[in-house]
């Protein structure tokens, strides 16, 4: 996980191609401005990627030889700083005659470049690192000897191989530095070359970029078809004609300090969007004659047919003939018998083929998640490799948390220790404190040997107001009480910081101490994904009723195509800002390819009752993994598992039925309700 961004000024931006209402003309003003400062990015950039903080500047300058044809544009590179190891080292420009380097290493002075007929733009490129692979740390912008510079947070699980040993931002570096600098569809394939496009469109994994081609003069950018990785844009308007790019919303501390955030967390919303999922460039062209540089954004098809396949989100099969829809059923209820039956002693029973199919999927996705790089190779002299835990479960006790929980014991040396992260608004009351402590059980039933730590957070509301503004900050552009809810919930579960039973005796907490605990684990496995794809919220029911099973598809892939603004941004932000990443096995690209390879009718049958018809695959999954008990678990959001909803009513509604009739679920917090 990293934090990346670039603040691009001096150049006119036009965005005019991308069709998009959220773009304003270039004359348009917006009602709010953000006031922050570039150390303000920086702090929110490192708490997403503690182990090293850089940053690139590029100058570009226009070069006037007598004639319009013949301006040019050239660009020089500033190293402004570097941080390795936790120290810092700040390099600035004390004037004027400091040294740049451009693309070919060679020496500038800077008044040179001011002598110029014309100082046109400035590109700042910062790069926060969470280093989860490779023997060698790295800082980030990368820069190689051609004057490219890439800022990425991802993963490359696939698409470019990348060996154990091995960065994959420094091997993607090295894929780009060989792609071909034309926009277009062009002959380069011809030559073995690729596109940018091209490239970015064969990755397997989360990932968000900004990279800049130096050949072409283009800055690249962009975030993966499902948008797993947040990355926020700037549009320029007349309060502020910067074109911003960043994996998080800043909070000015200039703000916090006078008090005025505490009056408004988020009075600066409509500055920041969610940009939306693809790739995209932006090239410059020589200046025109009143001096200014003028770069036309463009946005790409994704060149991969596979990926596209995979947006468009259709099944061959949707819906049911009456006999399968019968055999379906029978076959549930024979599996619902076996399964009840199971306490008795192993026996056998037949789950469906598709079923088979996601386990293995998913397992392979947890193992690609997993797999050890190089943060596994940092045990600390003072701990025990058997005491250490590198990956997390974000964990309810639900059916999608107990699957990967099952499934991670499965993938991981099993002398690691697996921290299963809760959180609770009400103690150990909590619907979702309940079901984990019942899940853990079960977990600790099949899979003995393995080391469980539930690790609880407990929380008051009440007591979480500086907490709740920094929250504000990181959702930042959602702005309902449903998104800040989820926010904080996710926020504090994802710190780790909670309590732990100790002990010899592993199944009755009673008899354990409880003491304070602080995990480790720098990988969260997280369950987004899940419902949109299997059926899981109230809404696809009510959808089956209204229009059957096309209504049904209809309503999923609209969550599917919506995921990005609507969950995972946020998401991403809020686990990220603890220098956690957050990893999505069921949105793996191969996971969605064996869902839509597989019937509607046997991924969901919401003529089921619920904890049965819905999620229907998932279940059967969860039974083949032995999880006879959170197999028929009811969906529970977070939200409401954690009892935050009912507390954040109380605290900015006086009362659950208040904020049942104000919507509290939709409402804006920009609106509070004894201001309505």
């Amino acid at each position: 996980m990293c934090g990346i961004a670039v603040i691009i000024s001096g150049i006119r931006i036009d965005a005019t191609s991308l069709l998009l209402d959220s773009v304003p003309p270039a004359s348009a003003s917006k009602a709010e401005q953000l006031v922050f400062s570039i150390d303000d990015l920086k702090a929110a950039l490192q708490r997403r990627g503690p182990d090293s903080l850089g940053s690139k500047k590029v100058f570009l300058c226009s070069k006037n030889s007598g004639s319009a044809v013949e301006r040019q544009i050239i660009s020089f590179v500033e190293e402004e700083e570097a941080k390795e190891r936790g120290e810092l080292y700040l390099q600035h420009l004390e004037n004027k005659n400091d040294c740049l380097f451009d693309s070919n290493g060679q020496t500038h002075e800077l008044e040179n470049c001011f002598s110029m007929p014309k100082f046109v733009a400035e590109l700042h490129f910062i790069g926060a690192t969470l280093q989860l692979r490779g023997v060698n740390p790295i800082v980030q912008p990368l820069m190689d000897i051609s004057g490219n510079i890439l800022v990425y947070n991802g993963e490359i699980f696939g698409g470019i191989y990348v060996n154990g040993d091995s960065n994959d931002t420094e091997i993607l570096m090295q894929a780009l530095g060989k792609c071909c600098f034309c926009e277009k569809t062009c002959s380069c394939d011809e030559k073995g070359q690729n596109s940018v496009p091209d490239l970015l469109s064969t990755i397997k994994g989360p990932w968000s970029v900004i990279y800049w081609q130096e050949s072409s003069k283009t800055l690249w950018f962009g975030r993966d078809a499902f948008g797993r990785r947040s990355l926020l844009v700037h549009w320029p308007t007349l309060e502020d004609n910067r074109f911003l790019l960043s994996s998080v919303s800043p909070v000015s501390s200039t703000e916090q300090s006078s008090g005025f955030e505490a009056e408004s967390g988020i009075n600066n919303l409509n500055f920041w969007e969610e940009l939306p999922c693809g790739v995209y460039g932006i090239s410059f062209d020589a200046p025109k004659l009143d001096g200014f540089l003028v770069g036309e954004v463009r946005k790409h098809e994704w060149r991969n047919a596979i990926l596209r396949e995979l947006l468009d989100w259709e099944r061959t099969s949707v819906g049911p003939k009456p006999e399968d829809l019968y055999f379906s059923l029978s076959k549930t209820t024979r599996e619902q018998h076996d399964m009840h039956s199971a306490s008795s002693g192993p026996i056998q029973f037949s789950i469906s083929e598709p079923a088979q199919t996601v386990l293995v999927a998913l397992r392979e996705s947890v193992m690609r998640r997993t797999s050890q790089h190089r943060i596994f190779q940092a045990v600390t002299c003072d701990m025990r490799q058997g005491e250490l835990a590198p990956v997390a479960v974000l964990f309810s006790g639900g059916l999608d948390s107990m699957i990967l929980a099952a499934l991670l014991d499965q993938c991981l040396d099993p002398s690691y220790e697996i921290d299963l992260l809760n959180v609770s608004f009400d103690g150990q009351s909590a619907p979702d404190r309940i079901s984990a402590k019942a899940g853990v059980k079960e977990l600790r039933r099949i899979a003995p040997l393995r080391r469980w730590k539930l690790v609880e957070t407990d929380a008051d509301l009440s007591k979480l107001d500086f907490e709740t503004k920094h929250v504000m900050s990181l959702i930042n552009p959602a702005d309902t009480y449903m998104d800040l809810n989820i926010g904080i919930a996710l926020w504090l579960a994802a710190s780790g910081s909670g309590w732990v039973y100790e002990g010899n005796n592993n199944n009755n907490d009673e008899d354990l101490e409880r003491i304070k605990y602080k995990s480790k684990a720098r990988i969260v496995l997280v369950g987004s994904g899940a419902d949109e794809q299997c059926a899981g919220y109230g809404r696809h029911r009510t959808k089956y009723r209204q229009e059957s099973w096309l209504g049904l598809h209809e309503e999923m892939k609209l969550d599917m195509l919506r995921i990005w603004k609507r969950n995972l941004g946020r998401d991403d932000r809020c686990i990220a800002d603890n220098g956690k990443e957050a990893r999505f096995p069921f949105l793996d690209e191969d996971v969605i390819r064996t869902l839509l390879n597989i019937p509607l009718w046997e991924v969901a049958n919401l003529d089921q009752p619920s904890g049965t018809g819905d999620k229907k695959i998932l279940r059967e999954v969860a039974q083949l993994l032995g999880l006879y008990e959170a197999a028929v678990l009811p969906k529970r959001a977070i939200q409401f598992g954690s009892r935050i909803a009912r507390e954040s009513n109380r605290k900015n509604f006086g009362s659950n039925r208040a904020a049942n009739q104000a919507s509290a679920g939709s409402a804006a917090i920009h609106m509070p309700p004894n201001m309505t």
